[in-house]
């Protein structure tokens, strides 16, 4: 059951917040900076690489590590490979966690190790596979780590990512303070502002290897339209002219359905399926225009088709009968064009009487500045449904005043 007045009470919505996700999700343009700054102190201004590799192969756990894979690939706009290795283990947690090179892999290749942890035995035995086949490597870890200790054994490159954003400053006797024994666990994939933390030194990295244009001066550009979005979508912004809070509102009782045109906002689509899962325990699916108008078309007339009649934003939601129905959400990275699929995806909707909602960056946006605004609207929608959610593990339920 969604609360809404939660919403728009910034004070409650803040003790309800017991592990800092709204600030985690504020805190991402400042993580993107502190990751600039660190990646010139550990010399990546200063690679000289010789060439392109051939291939780039990502490993680590969590799902943010599949988030930030997803993203160089469309970023790198297929101009190589960008293939991410997935684990294999009895248990998904990190010590049971073991990696394997595809066969093809060689000197050619560049392997890039990505964890906020860096404790993981089965990526240190991954770095050993890599250097017997001569594989170039690069990991996004702590400091002294046993993996960052590793790679400094075979002479690869450490880039820090910044620190945790999930990380409580509160005292410990405030509720939701990590030494909280009653408080739940970091939310998986380490919550909101994570992605970014890992996500910027990698983008460093590519800029100087020439594979993309993400150098100091883009990622400048990238965290202010970060703190923009956070702008929108702040706990203290009322909800019908925060996109966040809107967002949370309609996707509250749905099955979103995740449509996306252009390789940017497919991988934001996928990010965003994952946070939910991850951070509010619930299902949304994903598929790329125009394949999703007949991949998920069923959808709109099954079991969880939308009901009959228009859909009211405004109406009192309390007597509603509590069904579950699909919502169509298009995410774009630029304006529709001629050969655009929305205008079909729209129609679909329309046709079924779905509920649609859209997304869709500042005009004029380039591919850091739209992946900025769809990832970091979609955390923020994401945190707020969470929060507003009575039955989610992540929100503290503090006293209303």
């Amino acid at each position: 059951m969604l609360d809404e007045t939660l919403l728009d009470a910034p004070e409650d919505l803040a003790r309800a917040d017991a592990r800092g996700l709204l600030r985690g999700a504020a805190q991402a343009g400042a993580h993107v900076r502190t990751g600039i700054r660190q990646a010139a102190e550990a010399g990546v201004d200063t690679l000289r690489p010789e060439g392109r590799p051939r291939a780039l192969l990502v490993a680590g756990p969590g799902t943010a590590v599949a988030c930030v894979t997803d993203l160089l690939g469309a970023l790198t706009n297929g101009s190589l490979p960008v293939t991410g290795l997935r684990p294999t283990g009895a248990r998904a947690t990190g010590d049971a966690l073991r990696w394997t090179l595809p066969g093809w892999a060689g000197p050619l290749d560049l392997l890039l190790l990505v964890t906020p942890d860096g404790t993981e035995p089965g990526l240190p035995a991954l770095l050993d596979q890599a250097y017997r086949r001569g594989c170039s490597v690069v990991a996004v870890t702590p400091r002294g780590t046993p993996l960052a200790d590793a790679l400094g054994e075979t002479r690869g490159l450490t880039l820090p990512p910044a620190p945790a954003p999930h990380a409580s400053h509160s005292p410990p006797d405030h509720p939701g303070h990590p030494l909280d024994p009653a408080a739940p666990a970091a939310p998986p994939g380490g919550g909101p502002g994570t992605f970014w933390s890992l996500t910027t030194p990698l983008l460093l990295l590519c800029d100087r290897l020439g594979l993309t244009r993400s150098g100091p001066a883009e990622l400048a550009g990238l965290a202010d339209r970060l703190d923009e979005v956070a702008e929108r979508c702040g706990p203290a912004v009322p909800t019908y002219s925060n996109p966040g809070k809107t967002l949370a509102v309609e996707l509250a009782g749905s099955i979103p359905l995740l449509w996306s045109e252009g390789g940017v906002a497919g991988a934001a689509a996928r990010h965003w399926s994952a946070v939910l899962a991850a951070l509010c325990g619930r299902p949304a699916l994903t598929a790329g225009l125009p394949e999703a108008l007949t991949a998920h078309g069923a959808l709109l007339t099954g079991p969880f088709a939308p009901a009959s009649g228009q859909d009211d934003f405004f109406r009192d939601r309390v007597e509603d009968e509590q069904t579950t129905r699909v919502r169509v959400v298009l995410l774009r990275e630029a304006p529709p064009g001629g050969d655009s699929a929305t205008v079909p995806a729209r129609d679909l909707a329309y046709a079924h009487g779905a509920a649609l909602s859209e997304l869709e960056p500042a005009e004029g946006s380039g591919p850091l500045e739209a992946a900025a605004e769809l990832i970091a609207t979609a955390d923020f929608a994401a945190v707020h449904l969470t929060l507003a959610d009575s039955d989610s593990p992540w929100a503290g339920r503090g006293t209303r005043a």
